[in-house]
């Protein structure tokens, strides 16, 4: 069975395991900038966009600000959980980042925008 056009394929190689890495990635006909996360079989992907300042979140290509374990967006200070996405310091407080639907493939894994 081939890839739907609808998801895209990350592979395991392109994300190591506890790195938060940024990806590009083409579903359909629209490209999205994400943050991935991988802990053993399971992965975490997240638009890279700051639900309170609205910009990316890595504050140079790849490059992230960590606090404590914690995301933070280098424009507002916003702080977020990498276990959930849930904003849990600062500007945007109680908001979270927004999930792609993520399952697991023979090459890595597919992904998909999450149902609205």
């Amino acid at each position: 069975m081939g890839q739907d056009v609808s998801e895209a394929l990350i592979e395991a190689a392109a994300v190591p395991e506890d790195v938060l890495v940024s990806l590009d990635l083409e579903i359909g006909d629209e490209r999205f900038a994400v943050l991935a996360l991988r802990r053993g079989e399971a992965l975490q992907v997240w638009h890279n966009v700051c639900p309170h300042a609205g910009r990316r979140l890595d504050y140079a290509p790849g490059k992230f600000l960590m606090h404590g374990g914690r995301l933070v967006c280098a424009a507002h200070g916003a702080q977020f959980s990498l276990d959930d996405g849930a904003c849990v310091d600062g500007p945007g407080r109680g908001g979270r980042l927004a999930p792609l639907e993520v399952s697991r493939s023979a090459n890595g894994w597919a992904v998909r925008q999450a149902a609205s």
